[in-house]
């Protein structure tokens, strides 16, 4: 029976297409027997002005050959989903940023925060433009270390779609996931959560024209990594560890992360920061209280420049806590910072 309803319904033609509803693929379904009929029809367009009038024919139809059934005759009709609207195509705002440095550590606790917003105030210095992303979406930081941490994101709406104002300290162009949430959450994101999060931080925040766009990358070697070096073109990246050689240890695989073949970002430099502590009272002495160059040598041992190392100044802690970088108010720390800055401009400049 239902060899013969099909035959049948090839009479019935659809008007846009020309073709009968069988050949033309509209015949889903069907389902008879002596008691009862049910066609089901699919059209490929939603609402398709033909619908209506096609069932309509179906359903006289298979009642004139099958009169006994009329009553028990049913046609449904399925139409496809509306298309969803297309939306405007977003651009990245990154497309103005001359240079992209990665800040990183093999393991937290050696300082990579507070290394990166004192370099990032110490070019600015020099006179260029800078931004900071702040990447590390587990433990931001950089809020609290430039004294915005009440600073809540305007959207500005630009071509149709929604982009991020970032907090503006210092002259530098700052974004963190910390402005959009209290000091006290606890951040249980799912490593997708997580990228997602960045890629609308790295996409959606309006850089404007910058100089260099340095990130404050979380500790190790992971997804968030991965995901920013898939999103940007990083020009460069800089290690930040102790002396120990524990945390050498580490900057091991953070140095052979950017190396890899399939990342192929170029190191800068390693900064060793902690390096050695002067008392104020005893400004002749140098306690190595973290051992002794275990970073430099690592430098020298895998063919990676020294950017310089930076002691412990109580300056640094206090500025760190009050929200002022050091450098702004400490002259003997300003120079060691200038020292690895000037060092990264050049690197980068020789790099193109």
């Amino acid at each position: 029976m239902q060899t013969e309803i099909t035959e049948l319904l090839k009479n019935v033609i659809h008007p846009e297409t020309g073709e009968n509803i069988v050949d033309g693929g509209f015949v889903d379904n069907i389902s008879a027997d002596d008691t009862k009929i049910t066609v089901s029809l699919r059209f490929k367009k939603a609402r398709d002005p033909f619908a209506a009038k096609i069932k309509t024919q179906v359903q006289t139809l298979l009642a004139e050959h099958y009169p006994a059934v009329a009553e028990h005759i049913t046609v449904f009709v399925k139409e496809a989903a509306p298309a969803a609207a297309p939306r405007p195509e977003r651009r990245t705002t990154t497309e103005r940023i001359d240079k992209i440095v990665a800040v990183a550590s093999g393991k937290g606790g050696v300082g990579k925060s507070t290394v990166t917003a004192n370099l990032a105030v110490t070019l600015r210095n020099m006179g260029y433009r800078v931004g900071l992303l702040d990447a590390d979406i587990y433990g931001p930081s950089q809020p609290k270390m430039f004294g915005c941490e009440g600073y809540i994101p305007d959207a500005e709406r630009i071509d149709g779609q929604d982009y991020i104002v970032p907090a503006e300290v210092k002259g530098i162009k700052l974004m963190s996931i910390g402005f959009f949430i209290r000091p006290t959450d606890a951040l249980l994101w799912r490593g997708a959560m997580a990228t997602n999060a960045l890629k609308q931080l790295v996409h959606q925040t309006l850089w404007g024209e910058l100089d260099f766009l340095l990130i404050d990358l979380p500790p190790g070697t992971g997804d968030i990594h991965l995901s920013i070096i898939s999103e940007l073109k990083i020009d460069g990246a800089v290690i930040v560890s102790t002396p120990q050689q524990v945390a050498v240890a580490d900057v091991v695989r953070g140095v052979e992360m950017f190396r890899h073949e399939n990342v192929n970002i170029p190191v800068l430099g390693i900064i060793e920061n902690m390096s050695w502590f002067t008392p104020a009272e005893l400004p002749d002495n140098r306690y190595y209280i973290f051992g002794h160059g275990g970073a430099k040598r690592y430098a020298a041992e895998c063919d990676v420049d020294f950017l310089g190392d930076i002691p412990i100044i109580q300056s640094v802690m206090e500025g760190s806590d009050e929200g002022i970088p050091a450098v702004e108010t400490d002259g003997a720390v300003s120079g060691f910072y200038r020292q690895a800055a000037e060092k990264v401009v050049y690197k980068l400049s020789k790099n193109g």
